[in-house]
C-alpha cells in the first residue's frame, strides 16, 4: 500500500479506494474521506482525536467513535501501525515498517528513530508462546 504518497485532490480519493479494496476494505465515503486525511501528508502520527479535528476542520462529518473505529480497521488492514504509550495515549503512525519512536513528555508527540536499536537480550517468552516483536518508546523531554 502506498496511497500516503498520493497528493491530495481528486485522484487520490480513486487510489485510497483502490488500495482500500486491495487490503480488504470496503471503500465508503468515509473510509475514503478519513483515508485522504490520513495520507496524503506523508508518514505522521495522530491519534482518533487528532484525526476527528482535521475530519472537521475539513468538513468531513464522522463521528469520534467512526474514527477509533476506522483507525482500527486500518491498522488491522495493514495500513497503519498502533502505537500505545501508556493506558491513556495510543497514536496510531502512517508508516508501517519496522521502528522505533521517542514520546516527547508534555507534547504528546512521537518522533522516528532514525537509528537502530540494539538488543542483547531479550527473556525467554512464557511457555508455549514466541517472540513476535520488540518495539521500543524512548520518553524524552525538553531539558530545563
Amino acid at each position: 500500500m502506498s496511497f500516503w504518497l498520493m497528493p491530495s485532490g481528486g485522484g487520490a480519493g480513486v487510489r485510497i479506494a483502490a488500495d482500500l479494496r486491495a487490503a480488504g476494505l470496503r471503500p465508503t465515503r468515509q473510509r475514503v474521506a478519513l483515508g485522504k486525511l490520513l495520507f496524503a501528508k506523508g508518514h505522521r502520527h495522530l491519534s482518533a482525536e487528532d484525526l476527528h479535528e482535521e475530519a472537521q476542520a475539513a468538513a468531513v462529518r464522522v463521528s469520534l467513535a467512526t474514527v477509533y473505529n476506522t483507525l482500527h480497521q486500518f491498522t488491522g488492514a495493514g495500513l497503519l501501525r498502533e502505537v500505545a504509550i501508556d493506558g491513556a495515549r495510543t497514536y496510531f503512525d502512517t508508516n508501517v515498517s519496522h521502528h522505533h519512536h521517542f514520546f516527547v513528555e508534555g507534547e504528546g508527540r512521537l518522533i522516528d528513530m532514525s537509528d537502530h536499536v540494539d538488543i542483547d537480550r531479550l527473556p525467554e517468552p512464557p511457555a508455549g508462546m514466541e517472540v513476535m516483536g520488540v518495539e521500543v518508546v524512548v520518553r524524552v523531554r525538553r531539558k530545563a
